[in-house]
């Protein structure tokens, strides 16, 4: 009775009511925070940005050379397999899963393993998409041969959802299960570096899937992130090496730090908040940033926290500077009520706004059999609806533009799973040259980039169903600024704009069957 009740009433009604609050309140905030003595010079748009996160969550300031801007998943794949080979003392990985065919991938961990008796390696993925396939191959099973080799060395847990258990787990298929819940942090830490994506681990994440990849190159925010994946993990199934066909066990340690999920969801839910409470909590006394690149880190944790959704209504609700541009992106695109609402205001304010998402044909379920292949429809309907929204609340200040190359499926095709928000703002100069100039203004800006990356999809999903994790940086590093245009140019080279008559008709028509089936899903509890 619990699990219907949390995942119905929770998503829907209570919790969005509570996200449109915090969209109200950020709007306040920021209205009003210019009304402090007035005998100090009002502080600049990015002083008063930060101050803000900093009420919200611990802050990490950084030099901008220890971050490092990804372009593709051959880079990225070629980074992990470099610094594992050199991995002295832990290897931390948070993943949705591991592809049951990774064998180069395994063998490089192993070869760190050979070399350094004293590295461990802890991976923590998702119970019900690591075992799909069981009792064939599996992601699991694939981990499970990597622990049987190195029993000493090598940990692997499974996160499990509270919110399928009993017989809707078991009358649910497989295939579409992942949809009340998964483990879908993506950290990657080895030694003293981390590096926050929203990709896998497998072949399509290291060929032609894009995704993006920050390396940070830090110990204190590789350390923090590892309690986040260590705290997981003691809220997760163990999985051993079993002989039984499947080729593993999953058990409930004694030495976890809750109770099972399957036995207490909801005692799982109210002890998983209070393992985590304390280590997303704002500093008491916050000093002034040492440096001109700050990292907020940014958790959820299903039906307990949610640093994240706050942190994205608040940034967009600021009043930028004039010729400011964000851009947005989501591979499925069916964005939280609460962010549609900040993007299209924040557009209706003045900052010029970019939308970037998959087009059917770069959707990872595009040619999927069953229910999974009505999925890039879907997208597109919510898209339709976006747009719709955007001609009545912004007219003209946003564009939905879609991302492709090649088609899914077909040689030379890639799939689009970028996630995040770029907020750039210009300085004076930049304005005065664009004509955009406010001299009242002036000096209270300064050029800036703040950027959201992580491995949330920004949907009520991501925040009331799945755990993640992500980052705001925010930085005014000429060089790092450029690392994080590039990354953007990179995003949009591959994207055309839509208007809603190009999503309407032929090929984009969108089924009765499609609609269906989003009401189905939504009304037992699931999500997009």
């Amino acid at each position: 009775m619990f699990v219907r009740r949390i995942a119905i009433v929770g998503p829907r009604r209570s919790i969005l009511k509570h996200s449109q609050q915090w969209h109200i309140r950020a709007r306040q905030m920021s209205s009003t925070s210019g009304h402090a003595q007035q005998t100090k010079p009002p502080p600049s748009i990015l002083q008063s940005i930060t101050e803000e996160l900093d009420r919200n969550g611990p802050r990490f300031d950084v030099n901008a050379d220890q971050v490092t801007v990804l372009s593709g998943p051959k880079e990225f794949y070629k980074t992990l397999k470099d610094k594992l080979r050199s991995a002295k003392r832990r290897v931390y990985f948070a993943t949705l899963y591991v592809g049951k065919t990774e064998k180069e991938l395994m063998d490089c961990i192993e070869e760190a393993l050979n070399l350094n008796p004293g590295l461990k390696v802890s991976i923590l993925t998702d119970a019900l998409r690591g075992t799909r396939e069981s009792p064939e191959t599996s992601c699991a099973s694939l981990l499970a041969h990597l622990a049987a080799k190195f029993p000493r060395q090598v940990e692997i847990r499974l996160y499990h959802t509270p919110n399928l258990t009993g017989t809707r787990k078991r009358l649910i298929p497989k295939r579409i299960n992942e949809g009340w819940g998964l483990q879908h942090m993506k950290l990657y830490g080895i030694d003293d570096e981390v590096i926050l994506s929203g990709a896998n681990l497998s072949e399509d994440y290291f060929t032609n899937r894009q995704d993006r990849y920050h390396v940070f190159s830090c110990p204190r925010v590789t350390e923090y992130f590892a309690e986040i994946h260590n705290i997981m993990c003691n809220a997760s199934f163990l999985m051993t090496p079993d002989t039984v066909p499947q080729g593993y066990s999953l058990s409930w340690p004694k030495t976890n730090a809750c109770i099972s999920p399957l036995e207490d969801p909801k005692g799982y839910i109210h002890a998983t908040k209070s393992m985590f409470t304390s280590l997303i909590a704002p500093p008491k006394n916050t000093k002034p940033s040492t440096t001109n690149t700050s990292i907020y880190p940014m958790l959820i944790i299903p039906y307990a926290l949610n640093t994240e959704l706050p942190t994205i209504t608040r940034l967009l609700a600021h009043n930028f500077p004039n010729g400011s541009t964000y851009l947005f992106t989501a591979g499925y695109f069916n964005p939280h009520k609460s962010v549609t609402t900040s993007l299209l205001s924040a557009a209706a304010a003045g900052i010029q706004g970019t939308v970037v998402t998959a087009s059917p044909w770069a959707n990872g379920f595009y040619g999927s059999k069953g229910v999974s292949g009505l999925l890039p429809p879907a997208y597109t309907l919510l898209s339709r609806r976006f747009l719709k929204a955007a001609e009545q609340q912004a007219p003209d200040a946003v564009q939905l533009r879609e991302w492709r190359l090649g088609t899914v499926g077909r040689p030379h095709g890639w799939t689009y799973h970028a996630k995040g928000l770029w907020i750039n703002m210009q300085g004076p100069a930049q304005r005065e040259k664009a004509g955009t100039a406010s001299p009242q203004a002036e000096h209270r800006s300064e050029e800036a980039t703040i950027t959201v990356i992580g491995s949330s999809n920004y949907t009520v999903r991501s925040y009331f169903l799945d755990t993640e994790v992500g980052a705001v940086i925010t930085t005014t590093d000429p060089s790092l600024r450029r690392q994080l245009q590039r990354e953007q140019d990179g995003l949009l080279e591959h994207s055309r704009t839509v208007e809603l008559k190009d999503l309407q008709g032929g090929e984009r028509k969108v089924g009765l069957g499609v609609r269906v089936a989003m009401w189905i899903v939504t009304a037992v509890g699931g999500s997009l």
